[in-house]
């Protein structure tokens, strides 16, 4: 296993204290049990999905020694009505082929069944009220949704499935002009944040509201801007809160862990069209002290400027601990 481990990553996780590695290594082995069960994958999906964790050496749902949930799974069981089994949509599984994910259409012209892809209800690993995954990089996120066999979302369909529309492309890609990566996304999203300002909303309605979604859990005291040691996952578990959903039926997109998705600078850079070469990381929705502390506009269509900006398959992606992602699915 340790030659599957990049040396970088060896020496960073050599440093953590024994007793949180041994914790970590449990609780994601615990995660990967209930992803083979709820998500019927094989022995061998589980294989790569553990070896993709494995070469990481810090994914998973936080640093065990410093996180602190301010809610345990057990309490957001209780909290749902019906249940976490209540989230379960068997038209939502006909049409996606799997467990928790929603259609993204549009509902004044289509019905769900009209749907061409689907996008996970729920923050990887997509199962009600347990911790999203974070400390991923944007190029594990899509080896991970390769080895269920579905992919990273492209920006407009995440944007598409908070605002309750999926609506065309609008990329502008201007990359094709010879203008580096950082301008053409800036270009892009002066462009496409002025389109949809007017008709900003949140997943859950047309104005923020604290309270409805998982924003009210704090930074670790001392959290240093990120490290491993000084900033613990504090998330809460996904769906703990019911009224946190888009009008298609995606929940814990404002709130709980940011999420990577897929942002094409050139056609053949989206996934939606089929594309495995991917373009540049977007970092979409909110985080976790969101209703304590706003650090930027998160409505449903914002694109963010070009943090920590990379090419998705690059080794050097960025990953944090209130980072993580969800998976789309293209439909035949």
């Amino acid at each position: 296993m340790i030659r599957l481990i990049a040396a970088a990553t060896l020496a960073a996780l050599t440093a953590l204290p024994l007793r949180a590695e041994t914790a970590l290594q449990r609780n994601n082995e615990v995660l990967f049990q209930q992803l083979q069960k709820v998500h019927r994958l094989s022995d061998a999906q589980m294989d790569r999905i553990r070896a993709i964790f494995a070469r990481s050496g810090v994914m998973g749902q936080g640093n065990p020694a410093i996180t602190r949930h301010p809610m345990t799974p057990a309490q957001c069981a209780a909290r749902i009505p019906g249940g976490p089994q209540s989230y379960a949509n068997t038209q939502f599984e006909r049409i996606c082929g799997g467990k928790y994910m929603a259609p993204l259409y549009d509902p004044a012209t289509q019905k769900p069944q009209d749907a061409t892809a689907c996008i996970d209800q729920f923050e990887f690993p997509d199962i009600p009220c347990t911790y999203p995954v974070v400390w991923v990089k944007a190029r594990e996120a899509e080896e991970i949704c390769a080895a269920e066999g579905k992919r990273l979302c492209d920006a407009h369909e995440w944007e598409g499935a908070c605002q309750g529309v999926l609506g065309p492309p609008d990329y502008r890609f201007d990359l094709a002009k010879g203008v580096s990566a950082g301008t053409a996304v800036a270009r892009m999203r002066a462009a496409h944040n002025a389109k949809y300002a007017p008709t900003a909303r949140w997943s859950y309605g047309p104005a923020y509201q604290r309270g409805v979604c998982a924003a009210d859990s704090v930074k670790s005291p001392g959290c240093n801007g990120g490290g491993w040691r000084g900033c613990g996952s504090n998330t809460y578990p996904t769906g703990a809160f019911p009224g946190c959903h888009s009008p298609l039926g995606v929940y814990d997109l404002n709130g709980n862990a940011a999420e990577h998705m897929n942002l094409p600078l050139a056609p053949d850079q989206m996934t939606s069209r089929g594309s495995t070469k991917l373009g540049v990381t977007e970092m979409k929705g909110s985080w976790f002290i969101f209703d304590k502390y706003r650090a930027h506009p998160d409505w449903c269509r914002w694109r963010a400027p070009f943090w920590h900006g990379s090419r998705v398959m690059s080794t050097g992606s960025h990953e944090n601990y209130h980072l993580g992602f969800r998976c789309c699915k293209t439909l035949n």
